[in-house]
Order: structure tokens, then C-alpha cells, then sequence
């Protein structure tokens, strides 16, 4: 099996079984993002306690790079402090660049490497990493006023 292969059964095993779809039911730091070239949207929720991303979830619907893409992320900053959160956001720029990035044990990732190839995909690729990168500034905002 080559990477490609490999990568887009990653990919589609996201799509079909998401981690972290759903949504919170009591207050969580919540995030609407939409990609309006291809209408995918989601709906990113985070909770941060003490500078640390407790739990992430996601809901919305779009292609499945875009849904996949939005369940590795939560995957991969789940328990991390959010300037790590914000690390993985910035290598997974990197890699939508075409450069190399390391996310660590957390190799699904690299799954979506390919998708640099296709200009018009990248932003379904980052739309869940826009949202955390948002939902970030946000919760930091929130504690500078408190």
C-alpha cells in the first residue's frame, strides 16, 4: 500500500468515524466558522480550564477533508496547554505550505499532507484549525478582562 493510499484511509476513517463530534451541553467556549467557496461549516466548542484545552468538539457538516480534518485537530489538542494548541495550528500551516511538520504521536495528521497539491482544498483543511486559532484568542481575551 503506498502513502497516498494509507492517507486517504486515514483520512476517510476520520470522515467516517469522527472523534469529537457533538456538542457540549453546559457552557463551553463556542466557535462558528464557514468556508463559503465550498460551503463547509463548523461549529468548534473547547473547553479551557487553567490554560489547558480540557476537551474539544465539533460539529458542522463539509466535505470530508474538512470533517476530518476538524476530528484529527480535536484528537491532537485535547489535554495540551493552549500555547501547544496553537503550535499544532502553526505546523499544520506549515504543512498545507508543503513543508515538513511534526505533530509528535499524533500521525494522523499527516494524512492531509497531500492536500497541498490542491490549492482549493486547503481551506477546507484549515477551517477547524482557523476556529481553534479564534476560539484561543478568544478564551485569552476573556481572562485579561476578568
Amino acid at each position: 500500500m503506498n502513502l497516498d493510499d494509507l492517507y486517504r484511509r486515514v483520512i476517510m476513517d476520520h470522515y467516517k468515524n469522527p472523534r469529537n463530534r457533538g456538542s457540549f451541553e453546559d457552557d463551553a467556549l463556542k466557535i462558528e466558522l464557514n468556508n463559503p467557496t465550498c460551503g463547509d461549516r463548523i461549529t468548534l466548542q473547547l473547553k479551557v480550564e487553567d490554560g489547558i484545552v480540557k476537551d474539544a468538539r465539533y460539529s458542522g457538516e463539509g466535505c470530508s477533508i474538512s470533517m476530518s480534518s476538524a476530528s484529527m485537530m480535536t484528537e491532537a489538542v485535547k489535554g495540551q496547554t493552549i500555547g501547544h494548541a496553537l503550535e499544532l495550528a502553526d505546523r499544520f500551516s506549515s504543512l498545507m505550505k508543503g513543508e515538513e511538520a511534526d505533530f509528535g504521536d499524533y500521525e494522523d495528521i499527516e494524512a492531509l499532507s497531500g492536500v497541498n497539491k490542491f490549492p482549493a482544498r486547503i481551506k477546507c483543511a484549515t477551517l477547524a484549525w482557523n476556529a481553534l486559532r479564534k476560539g484561543i484568542e478568544v478564551e485569552e481575551e476573556d481572562h485579561q478582562h476578568h
